[in-house]
Order: C-alpha cells, then structure tokens, then sequence
C-alpha cells in the first residue's frame, strides 16, 4: 500500500513491497521518508553515484559514499550532503540503511535497506568485473532487488578488461606509426579514468579534454591514481604532442574542437560498440566493446547471488530482460524511471 506521506506529496505510486515504492518522484522508503535516485526535488535524497541521471540537483539533503561526494559537490555546487562510508549502518526513520560497493564507477554504492526484517537492495549502476579503480562489487544477500539492465540482451557479452586494454594501445601504436593522433571518445566521469588505468604511458603522450581533466583532478585529491595526462587548452598545438592520444567525451569528435588533432583516427569506447551499425551512425574509425554497467551474465549472475525472489528491473530492456527473469522463476516487475543508463548521446553518463 502507498504511504500517506507519498500520497499527500501527490506523487502517484506503484508499490513494490513493504520497503520500497515507486513514486513518480522516483524509489521511495515509507518507513524512512526518503527517496533513492530521484529524478524530482525530494527532502531527502540517498544517492549511488555521481553521474548526472543519478545524482541531480534541486533536492534538500543529500546522503552519499564517502566517496562519491567530490564528484557530486563538482558537479552539483553548494548542496547538504552527508555521507556515510561502505559497510556503517544508519538508522533513517524506521529503515537501517547501508552503502555498499557496486563496481561501477569510484565511489559508486548499492543501498540496503532494512525495515522489520525484511531487506530490499537498489542497485543503481553496477558492474560485476573488478576493474582496479572502482570498489569491486559487493553480492548482498536481500528479499527484493530493484536491478539496472541497461544491457539486458545475450547480445551483451563483455571481454576482459585485459583484453580491450591491449587492443586499444595496439591501436594507438598503430596510429602513431602511420603519423596519426588517436582520438578516443568517453564519458568524462567513470569511462575516462578507466581508459586512463588502461593506457600504456609509455606509448605517447595522453591528452585530455577539459571535462575528462576536470573530473580528473576530483579523483585525484581523493587518492586515485592516474597516469600523467595533459589538458587541452585553445592554446595547445597538435605539433608539439606527435603521437598523442586524446581523450574526450563522444561529442567533442566531432567538434571544433578536435580539429587542431589531423591527421587523426577515431575511436569511442562503450557497451554499445556491440551492436552492428552504432560505431558507422556516429563517424568513429573503431568502436570498443567496454561499458561500466554488467553485461547479460554478469546481470544474471549478480542477481543470482541476491538469493532474491522478487526482482524488478528498470532502465534498459526491461520487457525482454523481466520475460527472461520469470521463465526462471523470479517474481518480476518492471519500474519506471527516468534514467538514461549509458547512451552515446549523453556525455553525462556513463
């Protein structure tokens, strides 16, 4: 049933189970009057990460990992926020809340929560593949679990990290023997710095546009290391960089903005380059197969550790995602949201 405190908001609501309901401001907690992820003005807003779909402005306090509030505070300004580290317990109203590692980009969390002993888990974004920079993902044992399928097709199927790491610097080197600047497209926050842990240094220099730099000096003063990168400035000259590669977000390719960097060939990195067509329609030279969000096993896998029996999937294939689900048995439902989940037309995301 609804919450009298959801109903005289006015939001309409589509109950999921005694912990969480669906509003339309989004995930909503009765027992604790918060929401998680929402996408209107809400008092109380528990956030799973920093990217822009996920974390928007206009609420009146914020709670966050440890390590997500310097990209949050960056991108959002003066906001109330707290914060509270992986693993601590809070007491909100009458739900014990924690945050726990989601694998997708630094500082990202899942949420349990708790009410009279029934435990539901949002996971926001996630990735079951350890990627070095982000917290690995945490398996938590829950009721019910609100899951991404952003790449919810057998179609998804990722290939180890090693593996895209050594055919991107391949191409770089490749590029560089041919006279050519390499021009990789990713997202500025989460994408870029895995690239970046990816990238032999030892090729060439690596230059970094300014959103991607940005972001970098956030991460940075939180600890994380990163190779030495080089930020473009409308004073920079391509001829004092041979055989560099460039990192930006996917619209700047195309943009005033790369021209400097000729002759040059393209890349763009994401989960998307699986689908035939998707690197021809956006003019790339090479697409590579490498996303931040699990791939069609490691979503099945992830909610097989759940041990849940009751699953409801939102933003991505939702429909063929919940139909596979149910033929194995899960109670399933679909939530409506309004995340975008990764898209190459949304440099904000990831």
């Amino acid at each position: 049933m609804a919450s009298a405190r959801a109903g005289q908001s006015g939001d309409q609501t589509y109950p999921t189970g005694m912990v969480i309901e669906v509003t339309n401001s989004g995930l909503y907690c009765p027992a604790g009057d918060f929401h998680i992820d929402p996408w209107k003005p809400v008092d109380r807003a528990l956030i799973t990460h920093g990217h822009a779909d996920h974390a928007r402005p206009g609420h009146a306090r914020y709670l966050a990992t440890d390590g997500t509030a310097p990209v949050m505070r960056h991108r959002l300004g003066a906001i109330t926020l707290d914060t509270l580290p992986y693993g601590e317990t809070r007491r909100i109203g009458g739900a014990d809340v924690s945050f726990h590692p989601a694998g997708h980009v630094p500082g990202s969390a899942q949420i349990r929560v708790e009410v009279g002993g029934e435990v539901w888990v949002v996971s926001g974004d996630y990735k079951i593949e350890a990627d070095g920079l982000s917290e690995p993902f945490e398996p938590l044992p829950c009721h019910g679990f609100v899951t991404e399928c952003t790449f919810g097709l057998p179609v998804f199927d990722w290939a180890p990290q090693a593996v895209v790491a050594a055919e991107i610097n391949a191409w770089w080197r490749a590029n560089q023997a041919a006279g050519r600047f390499s021009l990789l497209g990713a997202y500025a926050f989460g994408k870029a710095q895995r690239l970046l842990s990816m990238l032999d240094p030892g090729t060439g220099p690596i230059l970094t546009h300014g959103a991607v730099e940005n972001t970098n000096d956030v991460l940075r003063a939180q600890g994380l290391r990163l190779p030495q990168t080089i930020r473009v400035t409308p004073g920079t000259l391509a001829r004092d960089h041979p055989g560099a590669l460039v990192l930006a977000p996917p619209s700047a390719l195309s943009a005033t903005w790369a021209r400097r960097f000729r002759p040059a060939a393209t890349g763009l990195a994401s989960g998307w380059m699986r689908l035939r067509g998707v690197r021809r329609r956006r003019g790339a030279d090479r697409g590579f197969v490498i996303s931040d969000h699990a791939d069609w096993s490691g979503l099945n896998r992830a909610i097989a550790e759940t041990g849940a029996e009751t699953v409801h999937v939102t933003h991505g294939y939702t429909d063929a995602f919940a139909r596979w689900l149910r033929e194995q048995g899960y109670d399933v439902r679909i939530v409506p949201a309004e995340f975008t989940g990764d898209s190459l037309d949304e440099d904000d995301t990831s």
